[in-house]
């Protein structure tokens, strides 16, 4: 029985669905079979930064309205054998889930996988909650910035009173916290939250810190998840944030400034 995954935050543009690639990425490639969903109906980008656009046929509703099985719209990712992926429909509006399809597609993931990880639309609306209400834990997503922290404090509210495990009086939803474009420099002038303002404010237990990298935009133009750049701090960061997830001890890295060579400081680079 897979456990259910849901990466979300109140904000767009934090880096969900970069999150949501490298992180279903990360889990099947420690060998756990993965799906991952997007559930962002009508927009559709998962499956361009899983490099995958060119190979969808059927999509998450086309399943849900039983006009295609589940095996025939899973897409097996290129670079990992155990990571499939679900992609939304671009023709349908964001009501086109309903309920009940939705639960069959998910029983029916949880019966042949061991994790699913939704990744979740911006917003409080109806595709959000329909990607966190199936959720065993949650990866909350946030930037360092007071609105991004903001707009993640009402999606905890969102996730404590909305979920299945909320309306069925269950265990909630286990909680994590996922800081994307951390920039330690801008930090320590002042322009950004540090990870203890945002711990404060949002009591949630840290799984990741994600530096700011222009790797990650590089590998989403290539349809390649960022984790699969080992070479990069960000690569790296979510390595690590997989490793915590399955138990492991990690350090967190790429908290403090970069110190600058001799050389460099005095040019200036």
């Amino acid at each position: 029985m897979a456990k259910v995954i849901v990466v979300t935050s109140g904000k767009g543009g934090v880096g969900k669905t970069t999150t949501s690639a490298s992180f279903a990425s990360g889990l099947a490639l420690r060998g756990h079979k993965t799906a991952v969903i997007d559930f962002d109906i009508g927009l559709r980008n998962l499956d361009l930064i899983m490099g995958c656009e060119r190979r969808v046929v059927y999509d998450f509703v086309n399943v849900q309205n039983n006009e295609a099985s589940l095996k025939q719209a899973l897409i097996r990712d290129k670079n990992s054998d155990n990571l499939y992926v679900l992609p939304a429909s671009q023709t349908r509006d964001k009501d086109a889930l309903t309920q009940e399809g939705v639960e069959r597609v998910m029983q029916e993931l949880r019966d042949s996988f061991d994790y699913v990880v939704c990744d979740s639309p911006a917003g409080i609306e109806k595709g959000a909650i329909m990607a966190l209400y199936h959720a065993d834990e949650a990866l909350v997503v946030t930037n360092p910035e007071v609105s991004s922290v903001r707009d993640s404090d009402r999606m905890l509210g969102i996730l404590a009173a909305k979920s299945k495990r909320a309306v069925e009086g269950g265990e909630p939803i286990r909680e994590h916290l996922v800081i994307t474009r951390y920039a330690p420099n801008r930090v320590a002038q002042g322009e950004m939250l540090s990870i203890d303002d945002i711990q404060e404010l949002l009591s949630v237990p840290l799984l990741g810190v994600i530096p700011e990298s222009e790797s990650v935009l590089h590998a989403s133009n290539a349809g390649i998840p960022v984790i699969h750049d080992s070479k990069s701090t960000s690569g790296q960061a979510y390595h690590d944030t997989v490793a915590r997830f399955l138990g492991e001890q990690k350090a967190m890295r790429f908290l403090v400034p970069e110190k600058k060579s001799i050389i460099r400081r005095l040019f200036g680079t």
